[in-house]
């Protein structure tokens, strides 16, 4: 009961996450390019702040959730006296889920702090060009998150 509640947790997270990139990117995004710069750019800082905020969670819950289901599997071969080799989608997933947390780290700690100063000085020309590397970025971390769905799916 406790492996398919913590992996539960985690699947949640993900699609906070995933969800969260698809919906902004390609439903949110179009629709705030009707605005101009003076009202988009404040809007979308806040929406990111909050998706920011949330995504960090479901980085936590991923990590926690993720590490404890590898290291039960883990415990329970060594205490039957097989050796544990992680299998190959689960490799490929934390490895590219590491990648992920990584783009998140530059994207919410170096970008959206770019974008953070350019809103509070109105410099308009300066948060569109932190919008657009965000946006960059998040589209990669998007494709990454597609390819592990993809792997575990297809693997499993």
């Amino acid at each position: 009961m406790l492996y398919a509640t913590l992996k539960l947790l985690h699947i949640l997270s993900i699609v906070v996450w995933i969800g969260g990139m698809v919906f902004a990117h390609f439903f949110l995004r179009p629709a705030l390019l009707q605005l101009p710069p003076p009202q988009r750019l404040p809007l979308m800082h806040g929406v990111l702040q909050r998706f920011f905020s949330a995504v960090l969670v479901a980085i936590g819950v991923v990590l926690v959730t993720g590490l404890w289901m590898i290291g039960r599997v883990a415990k329970e071969s060594v205490q039957a006296g097989l050796s544990f080799n992680m299998p190959l989608d689960w490799t490929l997933m934390a490895t590219l889920g590491l990648v992920m947390m990584a783009i998140f780290g530059h994207i919410r700690f170096a970008l959206f702090k770019r974008l953070s100063k350019a809103v509070a000085a109105q410099d308009w020309p300066a948060g569109g060009a932190a919008l657009g590397s965000i946006r960059t970025w998040v589209s990669v971390n998007l494709a990454i998150g597609l390819v592990i769905i993809v792997i575990t799916l297809l693997m499993a």
